[in-house]
């Protein structure tokens, strides 16, 4: 017997879209987390950079129609719904009116390919303090896990990188992902799910084996996160053209354009090196098949699920007591 679902929601992370957004956001952001204030105050300037508007809440209003059109073609009669984690929609909001509008039992997509603690679990467990925050009536909502292999997902990247290529033939092609503490990799697939996206992409396209690195990181220096970072990197190449691939992002928003499309493009600027900045899944029409094909899945069932203990909570190192 097929699924009861009777709506889709697509789940995002938000960002700011005016100056007066950006402060607010990022406190939201890092609320609970051991980031000192003054690295705050820094990423703040990358977003008063571009106007203090980060893309991704217009990037996901264009998936969002994207979707709307792919379901309506493929006759998938579900009402579609979007909301973030921290800004407006905010997920309490949106869960509000899907009770109003009598939804009872969503199944949901989060802008997220890859298994880790922020990228997976946290959805979840913000899903579930906006459905306490609704209340009585609050619609259930089931996450499905991460799709970092669904053959839709990876053929966009495939043509995202052959596109790239094609504007800068036989470069070098370097991938990067939001970085993360090392402590959360290591109690997630993140690094795994990564590396096989990278290979298989490497593989359709007849290229070695692939490189990885990171970039984005916020902690303090003295926790250890994944490295090497993407700047590091393209300072010590010895690449004389270089393609870019950032995979672990399914959207050109704000990290997409100032850690690549300035940082990374000036250190190679500074070096002369030919340097290309692959494009994003974004609304590519395969992209977009693999979240209706996902849902269609979910609703004949059975329905797919992350582990239970999968992509726990790195756990945090004590703080040291004052010296003095």
């Amino acid at each position: 017997m097929p699924n009861q679902f009777d709506a889709f929601l697509l789940i995002s992370f938000g960002g700011p879209e005016k100056n007066e957004d950006v402060i607010p956001f990022l406190e939201n952001v890092l609320r609970g987390k051991n980031v000192p204030r003054e690295r705050m105050l820094e990423v703040a300037e990358h977003y008063y950079h571009f106007g203090g508007a980060s893309p991704i809440n217009g990037q996901c209003r264009e998936l969002l129609a994207a979707l709307t059109a792919d379901f309506a073609s493929q006759n998938l009669d579900l009402p579609i719904y979007w909301g973030n984690r921290n800004w407006a929609p905010m997920l309490a909001d949106t869960l509000a009116k899907m009770r109003d509008d009598g939804v009872k039992n969503a199944v949901a997509v989060a802008t997220s390919a890859f298994g880790s603690y922020s990228g997976c679990r946290q959805y979840r467990e913000d899903l579930e303090r906006a459905r306490a925050a609704v209340g009585e009536g609050a619609p259930t909502v089931h996450k499905l896990p991460p799709f970092w292999n669904h053959p839709g997902f990876v053929a966009a990247v495939t043509d995202r990188v052959r596109e790239a290529l094609e504007k800068l033939p036989g470069a070098d092609v370097v991938y990067t992902a939001h970085s993360i503490p090392v402590s959360m990799a290591q109690s997630s697939p993140y690094e795994r799910q990564l590396l096989g996206v990278c290979a298989m992409v490497n593989q359709a396209l007849g290229l070695p084996e692939p490189v990885l690195v990171y970039q984005s990181r916020s902690g303090p220096a003295t926790q250890p996160w994944l490295e090497p970072d993407i700047v590091d990197y393209v300072r010590g190449t010895e690449a004389k053209k270089l393609v870019v691939v950032p995979v672990g992002f399914l959207s050109d928003h704000m990290e997409v354009m100032y850690d690549l499309d300035t940082e990374a493009a000036e250190a190679a600027a500074e070096r002369g090196i030919e340097f290309v900045r692959a494009g994003t899944a974004g609304t590519h029409p395969a992209f977009v098949s693999a979240i209706r094909e996902l849902v269609t899945a979910a609703l004949t069932g059975p329905v797919a699920s992350c582990a239970i203990d999968c992509c726990k909570a790195p756990v945090r190192p004590p703080a040291r007591p004052p010296v003095g």
